[in-house]
């Protein structure tokens, strides 16, 4: 392909440049991050990725993004937790991911980030569950829950305050875990980064870490392994 073919694959908004080779380079739509943008311009952008692939995924929404995205498409699933909005193509296609991607949660503090992570997950066509506050602070929550972590294809852990929950989850299964601290904590948390460093230096093998608060990120990496 040459540049001037992939010149016809980018539509250039006044605001933006829509990349429609994402799919065929990337497995997935271009997703608008909104933050920073205003509620026009997000929809700006939406119509152009629903009128290619019927559909799109909007994260960081603040409530104005929301609004004007879900008077302009009724059909879109605003998930106000999350602060994403999802518009699935209509038939929904059936997931192609090769198992569930299982999102744990420590607290129900990390529920924001733990699920802009499960909506993106579904956004790539994964298969989702979900597992909820089963944190350190009471452990037999989570050890009771082996039989649901081993069924699970790819694990993320979503944890604030220590961010010891990946640690103990990664010594007990054999899949993937991909860690995501929380800016959930009291002052010396210092905004997370006491979770990431924590995460990082886990002495559990296999364990990938991403960005604080960084659920879309997580998201896209599980979606890769599970398609894999």
């Amino acid at each position: 392909m040459n540049f001037e073919e992939l010149g016809r694959l980018v539509e250039r908004l006044p605001f933006a440049s829509i990349d429609h080779l994402r799919p065929a380079t990337q497995g997935h739509q271009e997703v608008i991050f909104c933050q920073g943008k205003t509620p026009e311009q997000v929809v700006g952008i939406a119509e152009r990725l629903e009128a290619a692939g019927g559909s799109f995924l909007a994260t960081r929404a603040d409530p104005p993004h929301r609004a004007l995205l879900a008077t302009r498409f009724p059909r879109a699933e605003v998930n106000d937790l999350g602060r994403v909005v999802y518009l699935p193509a209509d038939p929904e296609p059936a997931p192609t991911g090769r198992g569930t991607i299982l999102i744990v949660t420590a607290g129900t503090s990390d529920l924001p980030v733990a699920e802009e992570a499960a909506v993106t997950a579904r956004a790539f066509r994964n298969p989702v569950a979900r597992l909820t506050d089963v944190g350190v602070a009471g452990i037999h929550r989570i050890l009771i829950q082996t039989e649901a972590l081993r069924s699970a294809a790819v694990i993320i852990v979503v944890a604030g305050m220590e961010g010891a929950l990946p640690s103990v989850v990664g010594g007990l299964v054999a899949v993937p875990v991909i860690a995501v601290p929380t800016s959930v904590g009291y002052g010396v948390s210092f905004g997370g980064v006491a979770a990431l460093l924590a995460m990082l230096n886990s002495c559990v093998a296999g364990i990938t870490v991403v960005n604080i608060d960084n659920g879309f990120g997580a998201a896209a990496a599980a979606s890769r392994i599970n398609h894999a």
